[in-house]
């Protein structure tokens, strides 16, 4: 059999790497990383968010490849249904899609005006009125869910919803953004992730090949 690669891109900018791999960890999948370079023309257009179509991360496992975050969250969930990627109550389920959904279509204003950038720390950083909006349409999402299902997760187990919404708690703590107290909680909750420090670990030992990502917006 071949082997299972998950292609990604920087760890320290690439939120959408970031999504694809912390799923892929969840599912229990044995895979090898292929990293594209970041002086590749795609990756850079991408981590810039000029590329129309997200190219990382990319899945190939046993003959399929599935290279978009949230495709690859549905074909994890197929072939490992125990990992509990999705909670087992169906209302749950289909609140937990429709979250991730809203995650993978939206928030463009936060995006742009908070890049995901793990060395950087910005302390008092001020937060324009449009990205404003989508971290409190975020932090509703989070408060609902946690009241909903009582924590510490959005769905009271690790779900793919997690996985989506990590790059977000790490933008928030890069800027300081200014968050309610159920909402930070949450956010102290996904930052102790041994996945997720895992991952930060790794991105704090690349080169500073991109000096010019924050200036692009």
């Amino acid at each position: 059999m071949a082997p299972t690669t998950l292609t990604i891109s920087s760890k320290n900018y690439s939120s959408w790497s970031l999504r694809g791999w912390l799923l892929c960890m969840m599912a229990g999948l044995d895979f090898d990383e292929h990293v594209m370079p970041v002086d590749d023309p795609s990756t850079r257009a991408e981590l810039l968010l000029l590329s129309p179509s997200f190219l990382v991360p990319c899945l190939t496992h046993d003959g399929v490849k599935v290279w978009d975050t949230l495709a690859i969250a549905a074909y994890l969930d197929e072939i490992r249904p125990k990992a509990g990627l999705l909670p087992q109550d169906a209302r749950a389920r289909a609140h937990c899609r429709a979250i991730c959904g809203e995650m993978h279509s939206g928030f463009a204003n936060l995006r742009s005006a908070l890049p995901m950038n793990l060395k950087a720390h910005y302390p008092g950083f001020k937060v324009w009125a449009g990205a404003q909006a989508d971290i409190d349409r975020v932090t509703e999402i989070w408060r609902e869910c946690i009241g909903n299902y009582g924590g510490p997760y959005l769905f009271g187990e690790l779900s793919m919803a997690d996985a989506m919404y990590a790059p977000v708690c790490l933008r928030f703590l890069t800027y300081d953004v200014a968050l309610d107290p159920v909402s930070r909680a949450y956010c102290q909750t996904m930052a102790q992730w041994p996945a997720l420090q895992d991952w930060i670990a790794a991105a704090k030992t690349e080169p500073d090949e991109l000096e010019e990502l924050d200036a692009e917006f």
